[in-house]
């Protein structure tokens, strides 16, 4: 059974991987393992109450496990009461949460928008970065928007296509700078996060973050741009979580597009 399918008061048994795995305390100080299980299909936090430690030394963080329990609702969402989990020999790998859409159609309307960037110097920085980094294995986000593998890609795209649009209906915009900064805006990502199933954020992810890492890679593949250019380009992948330190009206755009894609990826519709 999938994670998609589950539903309150059902009996599982089936095969998921170990997003996350803390042991806590509940107030009365009982242990209990916390614990956030996924699979192609999403995620759900489960919780193991009973034979706590016996459990914990049959799996790790990061495991496949063949999990035994019931659904519950605990404040208005589902949670896995586990009953009995132990690893097995599946290869996480393969349950890791996956795009919805088609990821080779994604990438190419990716290579499309790059081609649409026309200065010299951009282009290159935009394919010499992007031939370093694989959209497709990662989430632009570890548990928020688009965070399932590939996630990266779309939301790329998606900010990008919107800084592209944006352009044609305000030709002052340099839209060469503003499709190179959307195209390049999360490829900190692809530092910050380790591969699935966990995308577990490591030391420089957790120390430097997304943004920082990824000035940096962009800053080691910018030769062809002037210093004015690079400074430029920087500036709108620096600011692109924060308007108010927006100096340039293709930051602010950026920014704006980032925040729209987000939304419209999380935000349910009634």
């Amino acid at each position: 059974m999938t994670i998609a399918e589950l539903a309150e008061d059902r009996v599982v048994e089936a095969v998921y991987a170990v997003k996350t795995k803390r042991k806590l305390r509940t107030k009365s100080g009982a242990t209990y393992l916390a614990l956030e299980l996924v699979d192609s299909t999403g995620r759900i936090e489960a919780r193991v109450w009973n034979d706590v430690e016996l459990l914990d030394g049959r799996f790790a963080e990061g495991d496949a496990v063949r999990v035994l329990g019931r659904v519950e609702r605990f404040r208005d969402r589902l949670q896995l009461d586990v009953r009995s989990l132990e690893a097995t020999d599946v290869d996480p790998a393969s349950l890791t949460p996956a795009l919805r859409r088609d990821g080779d159609e994604l990438a190419g309307f990716l290579e499309f928008l790059v081609a649409e960037i026309s200065h010299p110097g951009l282009a290159a920085t935009v394919h010499a970065v992007l031939a370093t980094c694989d959209l497709r294995a990662y989430p632009a986000t570890s548990d928020d928007h688009h965070s399932y593998a590939g996630g990266l890609l779309e939301h790329t795209v998606g900010v990008a296509t919107l800084c592209r649009e944006t352009a044609q209906l305000h030709p002052r915009l340099r839209a060469d700078l503003l499709l190179a900064a959307a195209v390049l805006h999360d490829v900190g990502r692809t530092l910050e996060l380790g591969r699935g199933p966990g995308f577990t954020v490591g030391d420089e992810g957790r120390l430097l973050g997304h943004v920082h890492l990824g000035l940096r890679l962009i800053e080691k593949h910018a030769e062809g741009l002037t210093a004015a250019q690079k400074a430029e380009l920087l500036h709108c992948v620096a600011v692109h979580h924060d308007a108010r330190a927006a100096r340039t009206a293709e930051a602010a755009v950026l920014y704006h597009a980032n925040q729209l894609d987000a939304v419209a990826a999380t935000r349910k519709v009634d």
